[in-house]
């Protein structure tokens, strides 16, 4: 038994409320809404050959436009948080869902490079806030034993998205000339409408808090409420950053933004740019392009929920996080020097690390903010750490465009991922510190 364990009265233990019941309860409705998201975000991937064979979108427009989503999507991601932060998560959530459902399907009326700029610069900033925005919700809810396993669940979204969401875009495409439609305009309607259905589930169901949750009794409440913002506190006073200016002054949460920064080049190179990878392998029909792109997206969700649980301390925290990169950098250089079964071998390296990466990545700001300065400090991290989805895209554009080869953008990838992992070794540096009451803390309950 741990000495919190101990040390806690009667009363304690019957108002202590148990993590599986929060995930049971808030989980599924966060998951299903990031998953429409990034369905919503991403499903340009599957239609970058149709743009340019119907309306003339070159490679490095596709490239551009798919980036802006991020600039966007990063300039308005700060304010977005702390809106969120001041009028609660469920109108936030639901009034991001509304607009940005409309916004894609409003992609189906695209008819050159100005307006699917245009368009992709007004989703950006509809879904602005939504990752942080959950990021900021998760501390609502759970500690920092259950946070990355939880950050981890949120994104098996992602996993999903892209699981579901390749062949289901695939299929749809094939309705191409129905009612006189191209087959990426039914696509970009049918997959966006069911956000603003959904918004309106998120509206009844998703409390604000514990305070709100008519599953949680007041005094469960109480004491949940309490005790999260008694460790948010402590872990704000260890760090010494407590206003949202302080922030970048803090050097552990500079690196996560660098850190990051790679990942998202990574993440989102990928995303945008595997279906034309494949579709260059072979005569793939589109839906068979959709099924293989949905593999390395398997192998991203059995990482997501097998590996993040483990991060339960610094040490752990940092050898997940750098042998993620590792296998990342690994995954990505056999992806581009190897025929396409190997390749597809090596793209599903890498992304079986993905979000194992990201996950640990969101518990550095968790663990070092409170209140408002929680809210802005986890916007800021992706917002800086996101723009790496303009910059990955971006590029692998201009590099597919000058070299006619496909995966020559991903060596730029590879270099970055390098650094990336080089970085992030000087994350977590209690570790080092045996003196350090975390980490004999956390030794005391490894042990127990």
């Amino acid at each position: 038994m741990s000495e919190d364990a101990r040390d806690r009265s009667p009363s304690q233990h019957v108002h202590e409320v148990s993590p599986k019941l929060i995930f049971r309860k808030i989980m599924p409705l966060v998951i299903a809404a990031y998953i429409i998201a990034f369905i919503d975000r991403t499903n340009i991937g599957l239609a970058k050959t149709a743009l340019e064979a119907d309306i003339g979108i070159s490679a490095a427009a596709y490239g551009l436009g798919a980036g802006l989503f991020f600039l966007a999507y990063a300039l308005f991601e700060v304010p977005s948080n702390y809106a969120m932060h001041k009028v609660g998560a469920r109108w936030w959530i639901t009034r991001i869902m509304v607009t940005w459902g409309l916004l894609s399907a409003a992609m189906a009326f695209v008819q050159g490079e100005t307006s699917f700029y245009i368009l992709r610069v007004l989703l950006g900033i509809a879904e602005a806030g939504l990752f942080p925005g959950v990021m900021l919700y998760m501390t609502y809810w759970f500690g920092k034993d259950d946070r990355a396993r939880a950050n981890g669940m949120f994104l098996v979204a992602v996993c999903i998205a892209n699981i579901v969401g390749a062949p289901i875009g695939g299929a749809l495409l094939g309705m191409d000339g129905l009612l006189g439609w191209n087959g990426w305009q039914w696509m970009f309607v049918i997959e966006g409408l069911p956000a603003v259905g959904l918004a309106f589930i998120v509206w009844k169901f998703l409390p604000n808090g514990p305070k709100d949750a008519r599953w949680l009794t007041p005094e469960q409440a109480a004491h949940l409420t309490a005790r999260l913002t008694r460790e948010q506190a402590d872990g704000a006073a260890d760090s010494g950053t407590h206003s949202f200016l302080a922030i970048l002054r803090d050097k552990q949460i500079v690196l996560v933004i660098l850190v990051y920064f790679t990942h998202q080049i990574a993440v989102y190179s990928l995303t945008y740019f595997l279906p034309s990878i494949i579709g260059g392998w072979g005569d793939f029909s589109d839906f068979t392009i959709g099924l293989i792109t949905a593999l390395p997206w398997i192998a991203a969700a059995v990482g997501t929920l097998a590996l993040p649980r483990f991060a339960t301390d610094p040490r752990r925290s940092r050898l997940l996080l750098f042998g993620g990169l590792c296998a990342m950098v690994i995954g990505f250089v056999i992806a581009a020097s190897s025929t396409p079964v190997l390749a597809l071998i090596g793209f599903c390296i890498a992304a079986s690390m993905f979000f194992v990466v990201q996950a640990i990545l969101f518990t550095v700001p968790a663990s070092r903010l409170a209140g408002a300065a929680l809210a802005g400090g986890l916007a800021l991290v992706n917002t800086l750490g996101i723009l790496g989805g303009f910059v990955g895209p971006f590029v692998m554009g201009l590099l597919e465009e000058s070299t006619g080869n496909p995966v020559s953008g991903l060596w730029f990838v590879i270099g970055l991922l390098v650094v990336g992992a080089a970085i992030s070794l000087a994350l977590f540096p209690r570790i080092t510190s045996p003196k350090s009451p975390s980490v004999v803390a956390t030794s005391k309950e490894a042990h127990t």
